[in-house]
């Protein structure tokens, strides 16, 4: 299960809805072996595109070496999916190397605002994908 602040929720679907129509993608640290999600990271999809996004590769390493500096590790790492359902895609599932990691997934499909996006959690590890519920809190206890 993923447990996660309402903050930290809302800044990822905020994320999305302003990238739209290309994906947004970013991580979120967290101390290491904690599994607890604290540090807001957007990142720039290089890809800039509403069908794929790819992290660049000079501030993804800035990003391993940061937490590598505070002792964290990367607890959630999310995208969005502009055209179809929150579910992990065959090249999504090829670039997920942190078998420790979330891998959350909002879809702004729906952008008429008639309901809310879908934000759905997975856990993919060696090319299986299981999703896991969300539990959204105000506060880590």
């Amino acid at each position: 299960m993923l447990t996660l602040t309402k903050a930290l929720h809302d800044r990822i679907v905020e994320h999305a809805r302003q990238d739209h129509p290309d994906e947004a993608c970013g991580v979120i640290a967290g101390p290491a072996g904690s599994g607890r999600p604290e540090r807001f990271i957007p990142m720039l999809n290089a890809a800039r595109s509403p069908t794929f996004y790819e992290f660049d590769s000079v501030d993804l390493l800035k990003l391993y070496r940061e937490m590598d500096d505070r002792d964290e590790e990367p607890v959630i790492i999310y995208h969005s999916h502009t055209a179809t359902e929150a579910y992990p895609s065959r090249t999504d599932i090829s670039y997920a190397n942190e078998p420790g990691a979330h891998y959350v997934l909002v879809s702004t499909a729906d952008t008429d605002g008639a309901r809310p996006f879908q934000f759905r959690s997975f856990r993919i590890v060696d090319g299986e994908i299981t999703e896991e519920e969300i539990e959204i809190v105000e506060a880590y206890a």
